[in-house]
């Protein structure tokens, strides 16, 4: 028995696997490929060069793929990309990339994207993030592995949000957030250390004291910008084990262009 609704709409030139599960009136266009297992609900619309992984959810009325809403677009075919194992709820609305970035747009594995979550053109999201009712990424927004991005959040279009990072409800995020920290508000303020995020991922107690240390270095000794990563590059002496917790924020902040929330 055919696991796509009579009712739904699917052009013959999609690639989607037999174990696919289409719901009624939904909308899958030409070039779109949809891997095993994956359950697309009622009236979803799944257009444009759209590539969908394995055991993704994606609840009604999602569309997915349509054109960037970026006025420069000229109809080139570029691209969305979705993981495996991703839940999409109600009304989210994820559009492919530009020719002025990479031309596509990608969201990684293991995701738990909420109801109205609007993902523009060229972002990357990475993997097991939570992005909770009607966050809202602008175009070329990056966000890390582990992020938590609170409902009602605005993220400003070229901000990236480093791993591990959290946001709280109805912040506005226009500065790049590293990795770690917990931010919230508009204007937006740092607020500390995402300790109980790494508690729960596991983090070892020297991990854990390692970024602890680095948060004071960047927030509360007063340094300049460069006088804090030259510390913070230093406490890998101290802390072996938390070496590449220390790149990882290091390489961020120097690397920022928009500048850091601080």
């Amino acid at each position: 028995m055919s696991l796509i609704h009579p009712t739904a709409i699917v052009d013959p030139q999609a690639r989607i696997d037999a174990s696919v599960t289409v719901g009624p009136y939904a909308v899958i266009g030409a070039h779109v490929a949809i891997g095993a297992r994956t359950t697309v609900g009622a009236h979803c619309v799944i257009e444009g060069h759209t590539t969908i992984g394995e055991d993704n959810q994606i609840f009604q009325f999602a569309s997915l793929g349509a054109q960037p809403q970026d006025k420069k677009y000229a109809g080139e075919p570029t691209r969305l990309v979705i993981g495996n194992r991703n839940t999409i709820r109600e009304f989210c609305t994820f559009n492919t990339g530009t020719a002025q970035d990479l031309g596509v747009t990608t969201i990684g594995d293991d995701n738990w994207i909420m109801a109205y979550v609007h993902i523009a053109h060229d972002c990357v999201v990475g993997n097991q993030t939570i992005l909770a009712n009607n966050a809202t990424l602008a175009g070329h927004v990056h966000v890390g592995d582990h992020v938590i991005i609170g409902g009602l959040t605005g993220v400003h279009q070229f901000t990236h949000v480093g791993a591990h990072a959290m946001a709280g409800f109805a912040s506005h995020i226009s500065q790049d957030v590293p990795p770690f920290v917990m931010v919230d508000g508009n204007p937006l303020a740092v607020r500390g250390l995402n300790s109980e995020g790494l508690r729960r991922r596991g983090f070892s107690a020297e991990r854990q004291a390692a970024l602890k240390q680095a948060y004071r270095l960047l927030y509360r000794h007063g340094l300049t910008l460069e006088a804090a990563l030259a510390r913070i590059v230093a406490l890998t002496g101290d802390y072996p084990g938390a070496a590449g917790d220390i790149e990882l924020l290091h390489g961020f902040v120097a690397a920022s262009r928009r500048g850091i929330a601080r």
